[in-house]
């Protein structure tokens, strides 16, 4: 395994992150000065996640307990009886990988960071400040590998969990409806079972620090995708056609009949009919 260690100087400047239970907690008011209260102990470090480097055999997707999905910079386990929900740029290139379990979301991304440990530590004030800002509640829990980050939004839970590598940071999303991402709930026992046996592929390629790395999809997955996209645009391009023909079909609307013209007022032996009703 790579040296796990406390945090020392980062080799660069960090630039900003976003660009996207029941465990003692800690309200983040408390911890805003000094997030070490939430502790920086690394996990075992005979589990993962690994660095590709640490993996002994020849096929580095053959996990623990079944097949291990390539996803370029990440190789993550796929939860029993779980689907995957890919989430496309605007560039058309895919931007996130989502394991869609029966309990709620989880999403293992990696990032570029320093040789040294530490980026996490920072992450976790950026995120609780930017989710306070949003008036979620937000606590720092302490879990498997340190710190992890719990909040309660508007529209769902959310669990954050980040492991600290050679070169890289690891962060986990987990997200569901409200108390599923508590700390005993399935859905963390789930995620934290999919960090354990999660691949890092950093690449030699230099990245700025806090650069999410690329995200490549299988050959067949990213065939899949595409075929799906041209039967999207296939079934809109032919309900415009549709929806054309019908409006040339469609009989005229009737003319409008012109309106009456309003005649002018009667006059009397006494005048108009204004004058005689102001006598």
């Amino acid at each position: 395994m790579f040296g796990r260690k406390k945090k020392t100087d980062v080799d660069e400047e960090p630039t900003s992150f976003f660009g996207d239970e029941n465990d003692e907690s800690v309200e983040i008011d408390e911890v805003e000065d000094d997030l070490d209260v939430a502790g920086d102990e690394f996990g075992d470090e005979s589990e993962g996640p690994y660095d590709i480097t640490e993996i002994d055999s020849d096929d580095p997707t053959a996990g623990r307990d079944g097949q291990r999905l390539d996803l370029g910079s990440v190789l993550v386990p796929m939860p029993t009886g779980g689907q995957l929900q890919v989430e496309m740029a605007p560039n058309g290139s895919p931007q996130a990988v989502h394991l869609v379990t029966e309990h709620g979301r989880i999403t293992v991304a990696a990032y570029a960071a320093p040789k040294s440990p530490g980026q996490w530590r920072e992450v976790v004030a950026e995120l609780a400040q930017s989710l306070r800002d949003d008036n979620s509640a937000v606590s720092v829990e302490n879990g498997p590998w340190g710190r992890e980050l719990a909040a309660v939004t508007a529209n769902m839970d959310l669990r954050f969990i980040g492991v600290d590598g050679p070169r890289w940071m690891v962060r986990c999303v987990v997200a569901g409806p409200s108390g599923s991402t508590a700390a005993n709930t399935p859905l963390v026992a789930i995620a934290r079972d999919i960090l354990r046996d999660t691949v890092v592929n950093r690449g030699s390629e230099p990245h700025p620090v806090r650069t999410p790395l690329p995200v490549v999809l299988p050959q067949v997955l990213a065939e899949q995708l595409a075929a799906a996209h041209e039967q999207q645009l296939a079934t809109a391009q032919q309900q415009q056609v549709a929806a054309q023909q019908q409006q040339q079909s469609a009989p005229p609307a009737p003319p409008v009949p012109p309106a009456r013209p309003t005649p002018p007022p009667r006059s009397g032996e006494s005048g108009s009919a204004m004058q005689q009703l102001g006598q």
